[in-house]
């Protein structure tokens, strides 16, 4: 699985360096760190509905980190917004997004007393992030009947081979009569290890009794390692394989903050190098390193990643709070989350926060 992240990456360093030239104007050749793998797949490298039916996806909604082991830039939007993330985007009228951000407001304060306190935005953070895995379920169901051509209940490595490869341009009917009859498939090198790293997902996803079918709840854990407690620490133990350079199967800073070193020639691109240092230093040393040894095991990233963890739900209800607690009250009050709602939406509604009072 390592190697195939590793391919991942190299497929993309291209078109980041080219979206790099694009907004820097005056560099040649830079590369440095994308924000994240997912992002980039849709802006620059756009894929079928098919191929993205039947394909893990590298951006998992509601966790903290992609399956590439990029932060995930997303992650408050995600937990604060649910499904209404959709609707606050970027070129929305700013009122009508305002008024969107206090009717969530007036719903997180569940006592309403005008004031949110940690215990309730927990409680709004587990509420949101069952929303993203009840999405993933319903998608699940649409995926699943895509792959199960004869309608069964139960997809087969083949079936599920079959119709990868015929996302990637070969022969349905040629690659299903090979395998049928047990020939060798002829693939280009890409191709033949992206499919080992998925046999390898998808063995693993094949819950005991071994039967080397995935019904629909197994194919879920293929798609969505989160839905699964096997599957989520397969998910970790696969990162950490990524990232870990000494293969002591533990993650120390400087592993989990050189994925991938940067080559830089101008300083503009120097601080862009620099923010995604500082973004991972920042979030080892303060929430992934629980006991603040320098050292993260898979025990720690598996609690971190889990998005069920009340714990870590408390515990990000606890930091959400403390970038916009102004009077330092240890609450957010609508003025609070309203100055900073781009962190909470990713929208910009200073402008409206002024006349709150006259409409609230």
């Amino acid at each position: 699985m390592a190697n195939y992240w590793r391919t991942a990456w190299c497929r993309h360093l291209l078109a980041v360096s080219m979206a790099l030239f694009c907004l820097l104007h005056n560099t040649t050749d830079v590369h440095a760190r994308p924000a994240n793998m997912s992002s980039l797949k849709d802006k620059n490298n756009p894929t079928s509905k098919e191929e993205n039916e039947i394909l893990p996806p590298d951006h998992l909604n509601g966790m903290k980190l992609e399956m590439d082991g990029h932060i995930n830039k997303d992650f408050h939007q995600e937990v604060f917004l649910g499904k209404e993330m959709e609707e606050f985007e970027e070129d929305s009228e700013p009122r009508r997004n305002r008024n969107k951000l206090i009717d969530i407001f007036s719903k997180v304060d569940f006592n309403k007393d005008k004031s949110v306190s940690a215990k309730e935005m927990q409680r709004w953070i587990v509420e949101k992030t069952e929303e993203h895995f009840q999405e993933a379920v319903r998608e699940n169901k649409m995926s699943f009947h895509a792959v199960d051509p004869d309608g069964d209940g139960h997809v087969t490595w083949d079936e599920y081979r079959v119709k990868f490869l015929a996302s990637k341009g070969f022969n349905k009917k040629e690659m299903a009569d090979k395998m049928k009859n047990s020939e060798e498939l002829k693939v280009d090198e890409e191709t033949q290890e992206v499919l080992e790293s998925l046999k390898d997902r998808w063995f693993q996803a094949d819950n005991p009794p071994a039967d080397q079918l995935l019904n629909e709840e197994e194919f879920l854990s293929f798609l969505h390692p989160e839905h699964s407690k096997g599957m989520l620490k397969y998910m970790v133990k696969e990162i950490v394989r990524d990232l870990d350079q000494d293969s002591d199967k533990k993650l120390t800073l400087s592993e989990f903050i050189s994925l991938p070193m940067g080559t830089v020639e101008n300083q503009q691109a120097q601080d862009i190098d620099d923010d995604w240092v500082r973004e991972r230093k920042k979030e080892f040393e303060e929430v992934i390193d629980g006991n603040h040894d320098g050292i993260v095991t898979m025990e720690e990233l598996q609690e971190y990643m889990d998005p069920m963890n009340e714990y870590n739900a408390l515990n990000e209800a606890k930091q959400m709070i403390a970038v916009a607690d102004e009077n330092q009250n240890h609450n957010l009050e609508l003025e609070e989350i309203l100055k900073y709602s781009e962190y909470f939406t990713g929208s910009k509604l200073m402008d409206y926060a002024r006349n709150v009072h006259e409409e609230f």
